[in-house]
Parts: C-alpha cells; sequence; structure tokens
C-alpha cells in the first residue's frame, strides 16, 4: 500500500473548479470558492481509491484564474504557491493552483474542453503541445503575444521552434532538460568495464555487473505500460539507434532500425533489470539501494543521489556513512549511440500553455510574471532538472542562465551541484537542455504520447519474448488511425 499526501487540488478526471465558480470558470471578486483536495489515496495494485478528502473556502480577492502544474510534490508547491501570492498581490488576479499528474494530462485536457473547463495556464511537456494546438485545446495567438512581449529572441530558439504550427509558437519555454544514463563508474572500473557510451558497451556492463543472486541487477530502467516515463526511456534508445519516427515524410516505426532498438532494449530489461514492472520510483530504489549498475533517468535524480531529499535517501550500503557516495562514485553519459546511428540524448521541454478559453490578459500577467519575477524561484524547485528556456532580459541576455548556475538545490537540504559533480558534468547537463533529440514533434508524437504504444508493447515483449518486427506494424496502424480522427 502506498499513501500520497498533497494539500492543493488534485485532479483525477474532474472540474472542480468549474463547479466551484460557474460555467465561464472565473469567479466574482468577493464570491467564495469551495476548492476539494485528494490529500490521501491508497493505490492497491493499479487501481486509485481515494480516503480522504478536504475542502477549502477561498474568497476571492479579483479576477480568478486555474493553474494546472506538474510539479506535485509538496515542497514544490509551496514555492508554486509562493510565488502565486507575489502574483496574486502585484496584480490584484487569484490563482487557483491545481496539481495534475503528468500521466493524466491528455486525459484531463479532453474532459475539461468537453465542458468547457480549460485552465487559463497549463504546465506540461513538449509530448502534449503540438497535439494539444492541433486539437484547439490552446491558445496560440495568446502565447505568441507573451513570447513578442518577453522578447522572442531572450528564449531559446530551439525550444520555440519545438513547439511552433503554422509558423506560430504554441506555448510559452520555461524550463527543459537533457536525460541521463547514470553508471557505478567505481564498479565499472573495479571490472575493467568500459563507459556505457554504446549499445555494445551498455549490454556488456550490464552483463558484467548483473548478480541477481545477491540482489544486484545490471541495470534498472523503465519497463511499465501506461507510463509516459517508460515512454521517454526508450525514445532515447530509439534516437540512439537511428530509429526516426518519419522517413521520407512517411510514419516508419516498422523500420529495422527502430525493431532493432526495440528488441535491444526489450533484451536488456529482459535479461539484466529487475523483474515486474518498473517505474520511475522503483528503479530509483533500485539505484539508491545500491542493487544497480545502471540508471536511466532524468537529472532530477541528482540532487538525490548526492543525499538532499528525505523521502529518496540512498539507502547503499556506503551511504550509511557518506549520504553523497553515489554522487561521488556514479558516472554521468549524457548521449550514447547504438549500431545504426550517432550518439544521441533525450531532451525534455516544459512549456506554459493558455487554454483555449481562457481569461487572456490574466493568464498573459500571470506568465509574463513567473518567467521573470518568479522565475529564479520557479528554476529553484529542481535546479537538476530545470535549465532556463528563457536565458535572460533585453538588459541582461545571459541573466537566468548565470544565476542558475548558482541556486542552490535539494528539498531537506541545500547545496549547489558543484558541490558533488564536475565542472564538467554540470556543463553537460546544460548542454543536454539546449541540445537533445526528440522524434518528431506533431501530431504522430502527441498520439504517442497520450496512447502510449510503446511502453505496452515493451512490457508485453518482456512478458512473452516476442520480437518487435511482428508487433511494429499494429502500432503503426493505431498511429496513422490516431493522426487521421486529429485531423478531423
Amino acid at each position: 500500500m502506498k499513501q500520497i499526501r498533497t494539500f492543493v487540488a488534485l485532479f483525477a478526471a474532474l472540474a472542480l473548479v468549474a463547479a466551484a465558480c460557474g460555467d465561464d470558470d472565473e469567479a466574482a471578486p468577493g464570491e467564495t470558492v469551495v476548492v476539494t483536495s485528494i490529500v490521501e489515496v491508497e493505490v492497491p495494485g493499479d487501481t486509485v481509491v481515494v480516503t480522504e478528502t478536504e475542502t477549502e473556502t477561498v474568497t476571492v480577492v479579483g479576477e480568478t484564474i486555474t493553474f494546472w502544474s506538474t510539479e506535485t510534490q509538496p515542497a514544490r508547491l509551496e514555492i508554486q504557491k509562493g510565488i502565486i501570492d507575489r502574483f496574486t498581490a502585484e496584480s490584484g488576479v487569484n490563482v487557483i493552483l491545481v496539481a495534475a499528474d503528468e500521466n493524466n494530462l491528455p486525459e484531463l485536457m479532453i474532459t475539461n474542453a468537453a465542458s468547457g473547463t480549460l485552465p487559463d495556464v497549463v504546465f506540461h511537456p513538449l509530448d502534449f503541445t503540438v497535439l494539444w494546438a492541433e486539437q484547439g485545446l490552446l491558445d496560440q495567438d495568446a502565447a505568441a503575444a507573451v513570447i513578442d512581449s518577453l522578447g522572442a529572441d531572450t528564449f531559446a530558439a530551439g525550444a520555440i521552434g519545438l513547439a511552433t504550427v503554422g509558423g506560430q509558437p504554441t506555448a510559452v519555454p520555461s524550463d527543459g532538460w537533457g536525460q541521463l544514463l547514470v553508471y557505478r563508474k567505481d564498479l565499472f572500473d573495479a571490472a575493467g568495464l568500459a563507459a556505457p557510451t554504446t549499445f555494445d558497451t551498455i549490454r556488456a556492463g550490464a552483463e558484467g555487473l548483473h548478480d541477481p543472486g545477491n540482489d544486484f541487477f545490471g541495470i534498472t530502467s523503465a519497463t511499465k505500460a501506461g507510463e509516459v516515463f517508460t515512454q521517454q526511456t526508450f525514445e532515447q534508445f530509439a534516437l540512439a539507434n537511428g530509429c526516426n519516427l518519419f522517413e521520407g515524410g512517411e510514419l516508419a516505426l516498422t523500420s529495422a532500425n527502430c525493431a532493432g532498438a526495440v528488441d535491444f532494449y526489450v533484451d536488456l530489461m529482459a535479461n539484466f533489470s529487475p523483474g515486474g514492472g518498473q517505474d520511475v520510483v522503483s528503479t530509483r530504489a533500485t539505484y539508491f539501494a545500491g542493487q544497480a549498475g545502471m540508471i536511466v533517468w532524468s537529472p532530477f535524480i541528482l540532487d538525490e543521489m548526492a543525499g538532499l531529499r528525505d523521502s529518496a535517501f540512498p539507502a547503499c550500503d556506503e551511504c550509511g556513512d557518506n549520504s553523497s557516495y553515489l554522487a561521488e562514485n556514479s558516472g554521468i553519459v549524457t548521449s550514447f549511440a547504438g549500431p545504426n546511428g550517432a550518439p544521441a540524448q533525450y531532451g525534455q521541454i516544459g512549456y506554459m500553455g493558455i487554454g483555449a478559453g481562457a481569461n487572456v490578459p490574466a493568464a498573459q500577467a500571470f506568465i509574463e510574471f513567473w518567467l521573470s519575477d518568479g522565475y529564479l524561484d520557479w528554476l529553484s524547485t529542481s535546479v537538476e532538472g530545470k535549465f532556463p528556456m528563457r536565458r535572460g532580459t533585453a538588459d541582461d541576455p545571459t541573466e537566468f542562465v548565470d544565476a542558475w548556475q548558482t541556486l542552490p538545490t535539494g528539498v531537506d537540504r541545500k547545496a549547489p551541484l558543484s558541490d558533488f559533480y564536475s565542472a564538467e558534468t554540470i556543463a553537460d547537463i546544460a548542454a543536454g537542455a539546449d541540445n537533445a533529440a526528440r522524434w518528431d514533434i506533431g501530431v504522430a508524437s502527441g498520439v504517442l504520447y497520450t496512447e502510449l504504444q510503446f511502453p505496452a508493447l515493451i512490457a508485453d515483449l518482456i512478458a512473452s519474448g516476442g520480437a518487435a518486427a511482428d508487433a511494429l506494424p499494429g502500432i503503426q496502424a493505431e498511429v496513422e488511425e490516431g493522426v487521421e480522427l486529429a485531423a478531423g
């Protein structure tokens, strides 16, 4: 049994704010708004059961907008609430903060679009941006105006370009990260193993260190069906093997390169990883327990690996005397290559989108405040995973990048990354946020991230021992159907 506690509104698939505020999702000044919060749930197996809720009555002091955020950890929510309080004090606009799990976002957006209660502002990953724009869920004109107001040249050009449809940005870039392969450098060195920078050296490292009889696995990485984390992890292996979403303008999921990437990943996970569906929590727990030679994770793991967060604390044998042992004895690989591709690193960018039908002036003012006066506080929620996509201002083009490098990270304890990681590693992390690759961002990728066909395929093949080439035509057909449906 697992308990989850949060202290702001947490959506399952509902429109609580709409019920409180009326059909137009905007309360009048002086009106009381009842916000329902799920504060305790039980998760037996894959079923979520709400066991306790709380309600809070908020008196609206001015205009009201809703802000959905996927940064749902309590410490990060407190920082966001602090930024919101400052914004409200300055603008008079009341903001209802809603914690929304990233895996549920597609369903939540569709559900709330049907009821006319889309959020005024939604922080979300690149995976959904273009598809939502194509579906009419985002106000592109409003987002483009924010970028113009802040100065398009103050943002990373690539971050704007990835989320552009019809020559116009769909949402406002906020922050980004590049995925990492973290490995036990001490164990690799002791065994005479090369750094895991290719499929061959990754497999050699996994095989060379795998010792399940002593609860040690060559690698731990995402395999659970229905998880965005599994799609993100696999996509780096696909990119590394030259598996592209499109070839010559045609969907190419049945290519030999794609089949090779799936088969390699399935073989690796079936033979050298813990059994059962592995997710963001279980993979980290295995590596932190000192029971895996490698892990594929986002850079959000770096502060935790240094012993700065109690709820995700390293528990390896050596960590008892030195909580930063894993940080000091792990190597970082930002990009690796398969036999049919070049070195590649998966990257993620977070965006602030303005929902269709939003209170546009208030939403725009909120985002502009968030990416200026509130920006460093926002980046501080998880420094290692939030490299600024807005580099600076017109007066100081590198203001936010320079300040990011000095921000302390951690939850229960704070320290700069430079206390635990080399300048070269930190530079690689920053470069990954700028240069990491993705499958073509568009409706097809939006369908893949909404329906999560590859996580289901990986889980199935690990269990069945089947071959990717036999299953990929079915996935390609599903994606083609999804693209046709999105086109109307």
